[in-house]
Order: C-alpha cells, then structure tokens, then sequence
C-alpha cells in the first residue's frame, strides 16, 4: 500500500471489555481468540499500512496523573490476575498476526498513543486511534481519527458536539469544570456539564473562565476557592504528547501474515 495509514490500538482498552464479555468462564483461550478476531476485524476494515498495539504498565503506581490529583482512578478495579498474567500470551498472538506490541514503562498508554498519534498528523498522513475512551477527542484533526469499534462509530467531531457541545480543542477545559466520573476526576462542586459548556461558550477557555470579572454569581460562587482544583482536572485530563517512543515508523510497518484455517 503506497498510502500511509497508521492505525494506534488501545491494547488495554480493548481487551479487558472483550475478557469482561466472555461467558461464563473468563478463560484466557477464549480472550485471546475473541481478540484475535476483532483484530482482524479491524485490520480489514481499516487497510493499516502501519500498526501498533499499546499496553499500559501493569504496576501499583498510578502515574503523574495521581501525583497531581491523588484521587485520580483511585478506585478502578484491578485487572483480574488471569489476564494479567496471560497479556503475554494476548501479545504473542498479536505478533503472530503482524502486529507490534509497544508496552509504556510508566507513562500511561494513552499519553504514548497520543504522542504517536500527533507525530503522524503533523506530517499530514493519516491516523487511526482505535479505542472507545473519549479523551482522545482532544486530538482530533483532519487526519487523526478516533474509532470505537465496540459502537461501531467514529468519535469525531460531530460526536464531540453532540456530546460535549465544545470543540476539541474545549475538551480538557471542559473536564476542568465538569470532570470525569470514571477516572475520579471531580471537576468543580456544583458545575456539571451544561454549565461547563455554557461557560466556555461565553468565555472560551478555563483561563478566561477564571480570571474573568463578570461572572454571573451563581458561577463566582461555585468556582470560588476550586481555581486550583479545575486546573489540576484540566492538566489530569490533558494527555500528554511528548513521550520518548524509542522507535521509528519503519518498526511498525505492517507485513499481513497467513492465517491458518
């Protein structure tokens, strides 16, 4: 294929929603062949010409994001002990099928995914996050995508303002105000997301949002006294896009394999 098209898999994302599916007994067999057919599935619909999958860290340490606010994914379950210890097994079997596996030694999987994913946009070639987590909407650009694949649709921009009623760009300001239930991010008492929305639709930023000197009162008074605490869920929320990756994109070409029937 002459065409670059670079496809990031959220390995994690993807294969504890498929191991949580599996009925009855969550054997380590059936996750790993489930995955290996959405795999599949996703080389054939979309034509990568390049692709990775990105496992985060398995360790205790919850990363710079909780150093910043301790609360942040403090209460996420564990990954079961099966999986866990059978993601080399899951990563084997990608390799088999022509797909790297890059493993984070501490930085979130979302932070390198979203540091690839730019490196690829900026030189205007196409990109594929695959994933159903809506923080990567903060990148969105012509041509760096997002795809749940489990929804079968595209997280872009008309999702974003169905959803959010911000632009990309709005995103992390967004999460500063209203925060993310699911990773214990708490944004400000008493804000949620139409007020977040409505507020950024008058001021634009949280910066401006903060310092501003006409706020209505219902607002001043909810934001009194939490100025540092939107910061900190914004910069939690913000992904990070200068992570060292150690490797070129010649490392990830994909080569198909033969599947045996």
């Amino acid at each position: 294929m002459s065409k670059l098209h670079v496809v990031i898999i959220d390995a994690m994302n993807l294969i504890r929603r498929v191991h949580a599916a599996q009925p009855d007994t969550h054997t380590l067999e059936a996750t790993t062949q489930t995955c290996l057919k959405t795999l599949d599935k996703i080389i054939s619909h979309s034509e990568p010409s390049h692709i990775v999958a990105v496992f985060d860290h398995t360790g205790q340490d919850r990363g710079w994001r909780a150093d910043i606010l301790p609360e942040y994914k403090q209460g996420r379950k564990p990954m079961p002990s099966d999986l866990e210890q059978g993601l080399d097994t899951i990563q084997d079997a990608f390799w088999q099928r022509g797909v790297d596996s890059l493993l984070s030694q501490g930085d979130e999987a979302d932070d390198m995914i979203a540091t690839l994913a730019l490196k690829v946009a900026a030189h205007r070639e196409q990109v594929t996050i695959v994933s159903t987590d809506k923080g990567y909407c903060q990148l969105l650009q012509p041509t760096l995508r997002v795809r749940d694949y489990f929804q079968h649709r595209w997280l872009d921009l008309a999702f974003v303002e169905k959803s959010f009623g911000v632009r990309p760009e709005q995103l992390c300001d967004f999460w500063g105000l209203a925060g993310i239930s699911s990773s214990e991010i708490s944004g400000v008492p008493g804000i949620g997301p139409k007020s977040a929305t409505s507020l950024l639709s008058q001021y634009g930023n949280l910066d401006a949002i903060l310092s501003a000197n006409d706020l209505a009162d219902k607002w001043a008074k909810k934001l009194d006294g939490h100025h540092d605490l939107a910061r900190k869920c914004k910069a939690v929320a913000q992904l990070k896009t200068d992570i060292p990756l150690g490797f070129n994109l010649q490392d990830i070409r994909f080569q198909p394999t033969t599947v045996s029937a």
